[in-house]
């Protein structure tokens, strides 16, 4: 199960799509859909969670809690859309592009991807771009 909550006034165009490809996404790497919560927030709201749960004092784009049990991917993915929204600007790609990418992300490291060390990031950008391709292929 894939859940959306909005905590700022952006929503998601047909939320079914973004299940679709998510699920997609974990099908993919051999493992199966626990229960997934997307939480999309402001920059402010992100902080408070990285301060708290994290004891980080900076902003990001993306916090992943992740509660995968072996094959079984389930976690809560925050994310900024102030954040994707500079990084968008920052990276000259559109906004829908950049979101695709943090979602992405998120989902892989539920998955046991990280971005730690130099080869982590190069992995885990390769995966980022072959996943944002599922979103367009219809099925």
């Amino acid at each position: 199960m894939i859940d959306y909550h909005f905590e700022t006034d952006f929503t998601l165009k047909n939320e079914a799509k973004f299940t679709d490809w998510i699920t997609r996404i974990i099908r993919s790497e051999k493992y199966s859909l626990g229960t997934i919560n997307f939480i999309f927030c402001k920059d402010d709201y992100l902080l408070k969670v990285n301060q708290q749960y994290l004891n980080h004092d900076t902003f990001t784009d993306i916090i992943t809690f992740d509660y995968t049990k072996g094959k079984e991917v389930s976690g809560d993915i925050f994310i900024s859309v102030d954040r994707v929204n500079e990084n968008a600007i920052k990276f000259k790609v559109p906004f829908e592009e950049e979101l695709l990418r943090v979602m992405a992300h998120g989902v892989l490291h539920l998955m046991g991807f990280n971005d730690k060390s130099e080869d982590d990031i190069v992995i885990m950008r390769e995966k980022e771009n072959e996943k944002m391709k599922l979103f367009h292929v219809e099925h």
